[in-house]
């Protein structure tokens, strides 16, 4: 007949114990933190100029608020509000992405803007102003920034966006366990160079991006700030974004080619 040691038993009610104290604190950031899911995606809904369900989002979020409570690890060097924020705004966008496709005519129009940015750029030996470009593109100011606005509205492009083609800030959080060195490495990488790509950028795009990501106003108070119309800031703030992610894909290639 197998015996439990006396040594087993002890240790069992202390496991259950640690895994209560465990989901007590889940429920703690969980319940704490749910003004966050809404926030964020109130924050998502300003930028949508089509119908989406607000519930759906709310339900989306839940689970990104619930994944992060159960894998964020106290013991690394980040708040849970920063490390939920990422994982709540992520699962709202894929939710929003699910539902978005960009009119084809819309990706082409971009794909266009895209192409004429790096042969103006490799030519001069600079990037295009936005007067420029728009010339070179043979549309008027304003309606290339409505097209790129368009085009950051329906697939969701931002700063703290996630994917393979647009590194973010968001992707230099910690991930659910600690990354290998070489992933560290490549983390300080991207970092450095959206550094430098948002360093690089017109005085007035940078000061929309600071104004929006750093000190996280809205755009109406970004417009206030800055003495502009809120439309004008949506259009500015969607050109700065292509003209960084512009020189973060120009930096990827000549990392490929070196």
């Amino acid at each position: 007949m197998e015996t439990t040691s006396p040594l087993t038993v002890k240790a069992r009610p202390v496991q259950t114990r640690a895994q209560k104290s465990r989901h007590l604190l889940e429920e703690k950031w969980i319940v704490g933190h749910l003004p966050l899911v809404k926030h964020i995606v109130g924050k998502q809904m300003r930028y949508l100029r089509r119908a989406v369900d607000f519930d759906d989002l709310i339900s989306a979020g839940m689970v990104g608020l619930v994944k992060a409570a159960r894998s964020f690890d106290p013991a690394r060097n980040v708040t849970f509000k920063t490390y939920a924020y990422v994982r709540i705004r992520g699962a709202v966008v894929d939710e929003l992405r699910n539902s978005s496709l960009l009119p084809h005519n819309v990706y082409r129009e971009i794909r266009r803007i895209e192409e004429t940015y790096r042969n103006i750029t490799a030519r001069i030996a600079r990037p295009p102003n936005d007067e420029e470009l728009a010339k070179a593109v043979n549309l008027p100011l304003e309606s290339m920034y409505k097209t790129l606005e368009r085009g950051r509205r329906e697939k969701l492009v931002s700063i703290h966006d996630l994917n393979d083609d647009n590194p973010a800030l968001s992707s230099l959080l910690p991930p659910d366990r600690a990354p290998a060195p070489d992933q560290q490495a490549e983390r300080n990488e991207i970092l450095e160079a959206l550094t430098k790509a948002v360093i690089s950028l017109p005085q007035r795009d940078r000061r929309v991006l600071m104004l929006y990501y750093g000190q996280e106003l809205t755009m109406k108070e970004t417009a206030a700030v800055l003495g502009v119309t809120e439309s004008r800031i949506s259009q500015l703030h969607a050109g700065a974004l292509f003209k960084l992610s512009m020189k973060l894909d120009g930096t990827r290639e000549v990392k490929k080619a070196g």
